[in-house]
């Protein structure tokens, strides 16, 4: 456990955390410490997770921009609808993505855990797109990654990190209770015009 691995929980439970609430300073917070796993994970030669934070840096830049451009419309971050049929034909995507990268880890690079990483990284990628959306599905798959996350950390000694996906899981079980209440709230001022 280093100081830097330290640091990096820190910053990323306050990341989530205003995520759950739906405040936009959740997406610097999650920056830094994206930033932070990024060397971390290259340290531990988990390459997966390391191209994964640069990918997630992308990602977090869109959902800024996405929820800045909501809220200016709203003055609400809304919570978005996503239909069953884009999930799978999503979620599809993700494991073949994740399997080519895998392959690419295994026989390319000296990482880890390639094929396991590479599906955590695929997963990681679409749910932190589907947050970006504003889709409550996000957190039902985070729930699952995380759940795979906490193991693969153990495995790798990265204990405190094992400790952070942890409670990963329960945070992105409290964030889909949360946003589903603001989506009912959101759905009965639709219907009554309030």
């Amino acid at each position: 456990m280093s100081n830097l691995e330290i640091f990096a929980v820190i910053i990323s439970i306050i990341g989530v955390s205003l995520t759950i609430k739906r405040n936009m300073l959740c997406w610097w917070f999650n920056f830094a410490a994206f930033l932070l796993y990024a060397y971390l994970f290259y340290t531990y030669k988990l390459y997966g997770e390391t191209i994964l934070q640069f990918f997630f840096i992308v990602v977090n830049f869109y959902g800024f921009y996405h929820w800045l451009k909501g809220k200016q419309q709203d003055h609400d971050i809304r919570i978005e609808p996503i239909a069953t049929k884009l999930v799978i034909m999503q979620m599809a995507m993700a494991a073949v993505a994740g399997l080519i990268f895998g392959l690419s880890l295994k026989y390319f690079t000296d990482a880890a855990v390639p094929l396991l990483g590479a599906q955590l990284a695929a997963f990681s990628l679409l749910a932190t797109y589907w947050t970006s959306r504003k889709h409550i599905a996000t957190w039902v798959l985070w729930v699952f990654v995380d759940i795979v996350y906490v193991g693969m950390f153990i495995y790798k000694d990265l204990f405190l990190t094992a400790g952070l996906y942890a409670a990963f899981v329960g945070l992105a079980a409290f964030g889909w209770w949360q946003w589903t209440q603001v989506k009912n709230k959101q759905q009965q001022h639709a219907i009554t015009g309030l």
